[in-house]
């Protein structure tokens, strides 16, 4: 089964210029590989989804960051929803509160993607390791996914996006495959429908490949990363 590679440019991406030059450079990367064996799915700031659909290689399939009118005209067919930024939009410590997007937020947000007939992409992940994260793990599967047939489940994917591991949190470790396939399994379990799940959280040209050597994790959601492309480059072409 193929892997899934996500590259999600955030804001990191200002100008139209830069997002061309990332997609050439993309387009190179895939030139030069004997086979495609993974999908890659490209998600631009909302302002660049017109022009990038238009510059998008078939090779690569259009994303869009979040949900807006008119994305499924765009040729958008995979929506990022409940990122780790908007869920959480300021870096805090674990033990802060402060918060962004609800589970009832991203639940009424992926319900509107999956209507629109494209295939909404869910982050889930806790903030920290104390306080028993794992019970917060379900409650946050449970509240996001509250009211969907098991049919609409597996038509999503699934980003497991642990906050303490990202780069911009304070005090953040990073993560490793048996630590994620064990927060996969208990969402997987939580669920009880066999559905697709991405890690992302920090992922780089390093570690990439000890996440996707897992059979248990279908694919990364790559950040920051994507946009370096010397190391971008390096991830696919190991794949």
């Amino acid at each position: 089964m193929k892997k899934i590679i996500v590259a999600n440019w955030k804001n990191s991406v200002n100008t139209l210029a830069q997002a061309s030059d990332l997609l050439e450079s993309y387009n190179n990367c895939l030139t030069e590989l004997p086979e495609q064996n993974f999908s890659l799915i490209v998600c631009p700031p909302t302002q660049f989804l017109s022009e990038v659909a238009k510059l998008l290689d078939t090779r690569m399939v259009l994303g869009a960051q979040d949900t807006s009118p008119g994305l499924k005209d765009l040729g958008v067919r995979y929506v990022i929803v409940g990122h780790s930024d908007r869920r959480w939009p300021a870096r805090l410590s674990p033990n802060e509160t402060q918060a962004g997007e609800s589970d009832a937020d991203v639940n009424a947000k992926l319900k509107t993607v999956l209507k629109d007939e494209m295939t909404p992409t869910i982050c889930l992940g806790e903030r920290g390791r104390k306080n028993d994260w794992q019970n917060f793990l379900i409650q946050q599967t449970r509240a996001t996914f509250t009211g969907l047939s098991s049919d609409e489940i597996s038509r999503c994917l699934i980003a497991y996006e642990p906050v303490w591991a990202i780069s911009t949190t304070p005090g953040a470790k990073p993560d490793n495959p048996e630590s994620a396939l064990e927060s996969i399994k208990i969402i997987r379990e939580t669920l009880g429908v066999d559905v697709k799940v991405l890690y992302g959280g920090s992922v780089t040209s390093s570690n990439a490949h000890d996440f996707l050597s897992q059979d248990g994790i279908d694919g990364v959601l790559v950040g920051g990363t994507s946009i370096n492309k010397e190391e971008f480059a390096e991830i696919l072409s190991r794949l």
